[in-house]
């Protein structure tokens, strides 16, 4: 956990930022263990999604598939995407060959049709983009009326945290570095502070039902006991999930 809290922000100078291509096998393989995927992000999503049995879900942002099999495995009809040809390749031998899985940009139009969808999933994804726009509107898009927008997001105070002197009411790009199963690699996300958050998904046609600040799972204590020692209540600032509402 310490990379995520503890990493200091600094230019992303000397490894391709966000390239997901070159290390993205150490970064799946590293998230089927560790805390913040494994015992944090995950049960979390699956938590607020709740029942899925035979809802139609898409997950924005696949990367190797644990998502989207979870919810496969509770009964959900699954599609996926990512912009990583490499975290598609691992969803699909995770899933199968016949898995609907696309190498597909949020930044672009999503190959979907209007109203595919009853929920959309998308964990630790948004928070890559500068603008939300567009990609806010496509999501809407290819949602039912009625149906769910499931986001996971790095939490708004992380960056003071990393960076005590930044601005935190701007929108703004930092980088940390961090290793993944011994390879070093280098993210750059955009900082939003939380009444921007909430502004873009209202503007997008969202309705924002539930803003939660989960605790990991009930194991996580036994599993990771020197990291989670500190934290007496359990809980710990990483990421900002919300349940939004197609208007």
């Amino acid at each position: 956990m310490s990379s995520d809290l503890d990493s200091a922000a600094r230019p992303a100078n000397q490894v391709v930022p966000n390239d997901y291509n070159s290390f993205g096998e150490a970064y799946a393989a590293e998230n089927e263990t560790n805390l913040i995927n494994a015992h944090y992000t995950l049960p979390a999503m699956l938590d607020l999604a709740g029942d899925v049995a035979g809802r139609r879900v898409l997950d924005a942002g696949c990367g190797a598939g644990p998502l989207a099999e979870a919810l496969r495995d509770r009964g959900a009809v699954v599609a996926g995407f990512d912009a990583s040809t490499t975290m598609v390749e691992l969803a699909r031998r995770r899933l199968g060959a016949d898995a609907d899985l696309r190498v597909a940009d949020l930044a672009e139009p999503l190959p979907y049709p209007d109203g595919a969808f009853d929920d959309v999933v998308a964990a630790l994804v948004l928070h890559y983009l500068e603008d939300w726009t567009a990609p806010l509107a496509e999501l809407r898009r290819v949602l039912r009326t009625g149906g769910r927008l499931i986001v996971a997001v790095n939490h708004p105070v992380v960056l003071k945290m990393v960076d005590p002197e930044a601005d935190y009411f701007a929108v703004a790009e930092w980088s940390a570095e961090y290793t993944f199963n011994g390879q070093k690699a280098v993210l750059t996300n955009w900082h939003r502070p939380l009444h921007a958050m909430t502004d873009a998904f209202t503007a997008a046609g969202f309705r924002i039902t539930v803003i939660s600040e989960p605790h990991p799972a009930p194991e996580a204590r036994e599993l990771f006991p020197e990291e989670l020692a500190k934290f007496p209540s359990g809980a710990f600032l990483c990421f900002l999930f919300f349940v939004l509402e197609a208007a």
